[in-house]
């Protein structure tokens, strides 16, 4: 039971990171813009955020450059997509190579005097158990000790969930997504809500990246995401596109996560090279198991605009 225990408690803080990132990519996909430039937003999210948390002494400081860096990069994405009508996929491959090239080299620069960041301890978040409720059985170690960041997914996950479908923003925002020259019609503007969610989207992908470095492996390395941006594009084909159920794809990938891990620490004879790959062979068989399902049932795919331009002068 201990260790069903850790595995679980594990697999909820590995996976946090994976729900701050997956909704921010919904919301900017439920807007018709496609970004797969989030692997590249995570890692610069997760360098600088290490780097301004060391040089400031404040955790918090280095969630907030981490956003400001996801938001200005989806901002490129959004000028290079919306106002230039630049081909939705290759705008995001190249932020992802950007992003990529950049936070290895600010990795080796953003250290004292300009010496690397590999090595150093900073501030980070640490869990905080909650009195009374930490104490309760199995359920208390795995919900409430963990850290505030984890804590703030108790709320965010059903708010996002509430704001698309509760509230006459988020019909605006699906709307735009799907038939923007009708929400155009219906007088939504439909540019200002495409960069506005844009630019959400890239903030809490950057903010995904922050609790990699600064709450679940504190500290940087090179390919500290692992390629957990690509999850985030197959997760949010897996959550069809909605909040509440990008929680359950995150859990399992954070789950599959944390057996591996425990799996090498008991000296599995396992090749650790095949451990490593179970999160992602896990995450491609769901996928596919869940695209499947959903083509079968016929029910909710893709927003019916996405990845597609638009401009006023075509509408009809």
């Amino acid at each position: 039971m201990e260790l069903v225990i850790s595995i679980l408690t594990i697999a909820i803080v590995a996976g946090a990171s994976l729900v701050y990132a997956t909704i921010g990519e919904i919301f900017t996909e439920r807007s018709g813009i496609l970004n797969l430039g989030v692997e590249g937003m995570m890692i610069m999210g997760a360098v600088t955020a290490f780097a301004a948390a060391f040089h400031t002494g404040s955790a918090w400081v280095g969630v907030l450059v981490a956003m400001l860096v996801g938001g200005a990069m989806a901002l490129i994405h959004a000028f290079l997509t919306i106002t230039m009508r630049a081909d939705q996929v290759v705008s995001g491959l190249a932020l992802t190579l950007f992003g990529t090239g950049l936070s290895s080299f600010l990795g080796q620069r953003l250290g004292p005097d300009g010496s690397p960041l590999v090595g150093l301890i900073g501030p980070r978040f640490r869990p905080i158990p909650i009195p009374g409720l930490s104490e309760i059985p199995i359920l208390g170690p795995m919900f409430f000790n963990q850290d505030i960041l984890v804590y703030i997914i108790y709320f965010f996950v059903p708010l996002s969930w509430y704001f698309l479908y509760k509230t006459r923003p988020g019909l605006h925002l699906r709307a735009v997504g799907e038939s923007p020259q009708t929400a155009d019609a219906l007088g939504v503007n439909v540019f200002k809500l495409r960069y506005f969610y844009t630019m959400v989207g890239g903030m809490l992908v950057g903010l995904g990246g922050a609790h990699l470095s600064l709450a679940y492996t504190p500290g940087w390395a090179e390919h500290l995401t692992g390629g957990r941006g690509w999850i985030v594009i197959a997760l949010v084909i897996f959550a069809t596109w909605d909040p509440g159920r990008a929680v359950i794809g995150a859990l399992l990938f954070g789950g599959v996560n944390a057996i591996q891990f425990r799996l090498q620490a008991m000296g599995t004879t396992i090749p650790a090279s095949l451990l490593n790959m179970l999160p992602y062979i896990l995450t491609v068989v769901v996928l596919v198991a869940i695209t499947w399902f959903e083509s079968f049932r016929k029910r909710v795919g893709p927003p019916a605009a996405l990845g597609l331009p638009y401009m006023r002068e075509e509408r009809s």
